[in-house]
C-alpha cells in the first residue's frame, strides 16, 4: 500500500468535520498537532502539501515546518541525553524562523488559523530557546500549544 492511502486511510480515523470546506488532511493536521502527534501532523498535510501547487503552497509548507520544529521539541524533550535526541533545539529554533518567513505573506488569518497568533508563538519559542543558550527546552506535554481554527 502506497504512503498516500495509508494517509488517506489514517485520516479518515481522525476527529475532523466531515462538512467542513476544508480538505480532510488540513483538519487533520490539526487533529493530529493538538493531541500531540506531531510527526503525524507532519505527515498528514505534506500529503496535501505534495500534491497542492497553490497559493497556499508556502503556507501548508510553513504548518509542516511548525510540526516538525514540536517532532524536535518532543524528542529533545523526552530524550536530552540522547546523542541526537539531545542536540534537537538548533534545527528546532531554525525551522521556527523558516516557518515564520513562509508564514509572513498570508497575513493575520487565512484558512481560518490565526497566523499572526502563530507567528507570535514560533517567535516566543525561538527567543526562549535561545536567550537560554539552546540549553533549556520550553516545550512541556502538559502545556503544548493547541491550534484552533476559527469559523467562517
Amino acid at each position: 500500500m502506497k504512503k498516500s492511502q495509508r494517509l488517506k486511510l489514517f485520516v479518515e480515523t481522525l476527529e475532523v468535520d466531515a462538512d467542513s470546506r476544508h480538505d480532510p488532511r488540513y483538519l487533520g493536521y490539526f487533529d493530529c498537532f493538538n493531541r500531540q502527534l506531531y510527526y503525524e501532523a507532519h505527515d498528514v498535510l505534506e500529503d496535501l502539501w505534495l500534491q497542492q501547487k497553490d497559493a497556499n503552497h508556502a503556507f501548508y509548507k510553513a504548518l509542516i515546518q511548525v510540526a516538525g520544529v514540536f517532532v524536535h521539541l518532543q524528542k529533545q524533550y523526552y530524550r536530552p541525553h540522547h546523542h541526537k535526541d539531545g542536540r534537537r533545539l538548533y534545527p528546532a529554533v531554525r525551522l521556527l524562523e523558516i516557518a515564520v518567513t513562509n508564514l509572513s505573506t498570508y497575513g493575520d488569518s487565512h484558512l481560518g488559523l490565526d497566523v499572526e497568533g502563530l507567528s507570535k508563538l514560533c517567535r516566543k519559542l525561538a527567543r526562549k530557546i535561545e536567550q537560554a543558550g539552546f540549553q533549556v527546552n520550553p516545550w512541556r506535554p502538559e502545556r503544548a500549544p493547541v491550534l484552533k481554527l476559527h469559523k467562517h
